[in-house]
């Protein structure tokens, strides 16, 4: 029992610890369980500034009011792969007894050596298109006119 304390004690110390590692000094996944504790992954969420959410509102109201203008937007997304490959997030996890809705601020566009692109028009699929150059203002600007 004094055992499965200091495993306790271990995670609510470190509730960011892998099993692995806790595991290498003591037994610790069934008494996690037992605890009622599991573990649950972070989920990558853009970084957004205080004023984003009031402008994203103010273009659901708009779009809202324009009806017929969805068909005609350009929906896009991008992925980005590094030199260091693409990142897991399956090996990060928190321990907790309920989920804690962890999320990793991501700023990809900062550091990439290739970004695949695609869009929808209405029904039309555009793409994929790889983009090699660093994803810029003017670099984006210039491959949707061009």
């Amino acid at each position: 029992m004094e055992e499965q304390g200091n495993i306790l004690d271990m995670v609510h110390r470190s509730p960011t610890a892998s099993t692995r590692r806790l595991s290498a000094r003591i037994g610790v996944s069934r008494t996690l369980h037992e605890d009622g504790l599991y573990p649950f992954h972070p989920q990558p969420v853009q970084n957004l500034h205080p004023a984003d959410s009031a402008m994203r509102l103010e273009f659901c109201h708009w779009l809202h009011n324009n009806r017929q203008l969805p068909p005609l937007i350009l929906f896009t997304d991008e992925a980005t792969f590094t030199r260091n490959g693409i990142n897991n997030t399956r090996n990060s996890h928190r321990w907790s007894h309920e989920n804690p809705h962890g999320t990793v601020e991501t700023n990809f566009q900062r550091r990439f050596s290739t970004n695949v692109w695609c869009g929808m028009i209405d029904d039309m699929l555009i793409g994929p298109v790889t983009l090699d150059d660093r994803m810029t203002g003017q670099n984006y600007l210039d491959f949707l006119q061009n």
